[in-house]
């Protein structure tokens, strides 16, 4: 099994072809986030075989040149959003170094076993949750549904009230979740600062036998 069969599965329901058809219209018509070519480009990176942790955000950014296919992360050129300044700040005081990754580029993480999803994986220029219930949402829950079946011992790290309400959909029997608010500066000073997430995830990676990610 890989990234590709899965999502080559859904593309082939009646929901997705919908979809398709209504993102082939917004490209032609409109500035649309990520590139066409980086819409999957979280499920490129990280290796179905090495999934450790899966972080779920809410939809792209919606600001020239910043989406990239991986939630949160940006191109090295681009000023780091108010979202990943905080991830940022909170990496600094779980783990009391600054990230690797100040840059904004999250690529690294992704290559480390951590799939960096949306619960919607595209959006319209200059506007949030423009593409929010036009069929992304069942997309990115039969990934997490699939992923909570099939695999044992991932690590969820669910920020904000959009991926918090994957949660049902998981098996906390078999797996770890982890919540917290969005790392926004709108909701970060609810609970995301101190939710020290990366310290407890890396906890949970070495008591199962795993290499800690490097955050």
């Amino acid at each position: 099994m890989n990234w590709k069969t899965i999502i080559k599965k859904q593309q082939k329901q009646d929901y997705f072809k919908s979809l398709q058809e209504r993102l082939d219209m917004e490209y032609r018509e409109k500035i649309i986030y990520p590139p066409k070519d980086m819409i999957y480009r979280a499920f490129e990176l990280t290796d179905y075989d090495n999934l450790k942790v899966v972080i779920i955000g809410q939809d792209p950014y919606h600001k020239a040149n910043q989406a990239q296919g991986l939630a949160f992360s940006t191109p090295k050129e681009v000023k780091n959003p108010p979202s990943l300044v905080n991830i940022f700040k909170e990496i600094e005081s779980d783990l009391g170094r600054p990230s690797q990754n100040l840059d904004g580029d999250l690529t690294s993480w992704a290559k480390q076993g951590v799939l960096l999803i949306n619960s919607v994986l595209t959006v319209e220029e200059a506007k949030p949750k423009s593409h929010q219930k036009i069929g992304w949402e069942i997309f990115t829950t039969s990934i997490i549904e699939h992923i909570s079946s099939e695999f044992e011992d991932i690590i969820f790290i669910l920020w904000g009230a959009d991926a918090i309400s994957k949660k049902k959909f998981l098996d906390a029997k078999k797996h770890h979740i982890l919540t917290s608010p969005h790392p926004s500066p709108l909701s970060s000073y609810r609970g995301f600062f101190g939710s020290k997430c990366f310290s407890k995830t890396n906890k949970i990676l070495i008591g199962l036998g795993k290499e800690p990610i490097v955050w």
